[in-house]
């Protein structure tokens, strides 16, 4: 292991793109860590199901902080500006996530020493813990400033879990899939949060419909985080039963956790990379669950039921088309996937706020929605698959992870905050495309990075592995 480590640093940048054998026609040696009987995991869809509940939790928590941000900012800060308000929340939102690539380090270490079935227990304990504090936090008016150090402690503690709950259910999914189906079974990662964020767009619907707006406010707001508490000893039993996967249990040995981070820093170009890549996913995925019903009570004007039923039709549209994204980057490739997807949303993403916000309706913000729910959906669905294969086999987690959680951290999470100063500081209600915007442009340059040249399904289609249907850059070089 640590042969791979050295040789790793040993590599220049250049030296990287040149030992792609499917390129140059060279062939590189990679270390075996299979053995010839490998256990399989008995059931897929249960695996599935199993590996995923975290993430329910996980984004229930995140969707419910953002859709009452103004009704948790009024009770946790104290201010007299409600643009002040949501941006003390949305601040908090962003600080916490910032402690996800710190969760992706540590953690990811720990999933890729250890297990992924027992690292994904750890993560849903640090996220349970956190979910737990923030719904039981008292106001400010009845703790003063211990309030808002205490939501800033939860949310801490979930931006630790989940730098690495998306990178070790990602990675947990893509070694169980069968060959040339990496990219649908990873796409399920993000499937599960639409899940979670449908069943806290009805929760939060019923709410506004059978409380009146004052008391919503007042306190009502906590009672989806209540039921989101309620179900974390069901997660718990869920995670429990998982089993190792087969490609884990596979390997000869496992790197230790100087190792690992020695590798995830030589590897640390295709960690920005992969940031990269990742960002518009994360920008898009913020604003069209986290931010947008916001967007349509505070900017738009728009009731609070036609806010949160087009965040609930949202997550139905993304739940179909990110397995739909992957399963297409299985058959076509990644690369033309991300190239297409990136491109279309720069162009139009402008245009279209700005058709919205001329004369906000209803009808109009879902259109909206729903094309920004297409751009995500397919672009996540491939860029999981993508984001799988570039990083090195033996530090898998914890590379994804941190290249992931770089992306929610520093562009995702931020995307409320950055949205509402954008307005604030433009008087433009369409300048969040600027972000959004910015966004793609970072995914074409990335992806044209990792995919120089051109991929033909034909050819692709003949690969021995047709899990990477692109196969891309990789930096795990062996010994020779």
């Amino acid at each position: 292991m640590m042969e791979i480590i050295r040789l790793e640093l040993q590599l220049g940048w250049r030296e990287v793109f040149r030992n792609r054998p499917y390129q140059t026609g060279r062939k590189t040696r990679v270390p075996q860590t299979s053995i010839p009987h490998a256990p399989t995991v008995k059931s897929h869809i249960g695996a599935i199901l199993r590996t995923t509940s975290g993430n329910f939790l996980e984004q229930i928590d995140f969707f419910l902080f953002g859709f009452y941000a103004s009704a948790s900012g009024k009770a946790f800060f104290a201010s007299d500006s409600e643009t002040a308000s949501l941006l003390n929340t949305f601040g908090v939102f962003w600080v916490g996530a910032l402690m996800r690539p710190v969760g992706a380090i540590v953690l990811g270490a720990y999933i890729d020493k250890i297990g992924r079935r027992q690292g994904l227990i750890v993560t849903l304990s640090s996220m349970a813990i956190g979910t737990v504090i923030i719904a039981f936090c008292p106001s400010y008016a009845t703790i003063g400033i211990a309030a808002p150090v205490i939501v800033l402690l939860g949310r801490l503690l979930q931006g630790f879990s989940a730098g690495v709950e998306v990178g070790g259910v990602s990675v947990y999914l893509s070694e169980i899939a069968p060959s040339g189906k990496r990219g649908f079974y990873t796409s399920f990662q993000s499937s599960s949060q639409q899940v979670a964020i449908f069943v806290a767009a009805i929760v939060g619907y019923l709410l506004s419909e059978s409380m009146p707006a004052e008391t919503v406010a007042a306190w009502a707001w906590r009672i989806p985080f209540l039921l989101g508490c309620l179900i974390i000893p069901l997660i718990f039993f869920l995670r429990r039963t998982l089993e190792e996967t087969p490609e884990f249990l596979a390997m000869k040995q496992h790197p230790t956790a100087r190792e690992v981070f020695a590798s995830a820093l030589a590897n640390w170009r295709i960690v920005i990379l992969g940031m990269m890549i990742a960002i518009l996913t994360t920008t898009t995925f913020y604003f069209v669950t986290v931010y947008t019903p916001t967007f349509g009570k505070t900017v738009l004007k728009l009731t609070t039921g036609e806010a949160l039923l087009v965040t609930l039709l949202v997550a139905m549209t993304n739940f179909i088309w990110n397995p739909i994204g992957g399963a297409v980057s299985d058959r076509i490739g990644r690369k033309p996937v991300l190239l297409t997807i990136a491109g279309l949303a720069l162009v139009t993403v402008y245009p279209a706020l700005y058709w919205l916000v001329s004369a906000p309706t209803f009808g109009k913000m879902l259109a909206v929605e729903m094309l920004f729910s297409f751009y995500f959906g397919i672009y996540s669905g491939a860029m999981l698959g993508a984001l799988v294969e570039i990083v090195p086999k033996h530090v898998r987690t914890t590379c994804f992870s941190l290249a992931f959680a770089l992306a929610a951290a520093l562009f995702g999470t931020f995307t409320p905050f950055a949205s509402t100063w954008l307005i604030d500081q433009t008087d433009n209600k369409a300048s969040p495309s600027f972000w959004l915007m910015f966004a793609a442009v970072l995914g074409i340059i990335a992806a044209l990075a990792v995919y120089p040249g051109t991929a033909k399904p034909s050819k692709v289609a003949r690969r021995p592995r047709p899990e990477r249907p692109n196969k891309p850059l990789s930096v795990q070089a062996t010994s020779r």
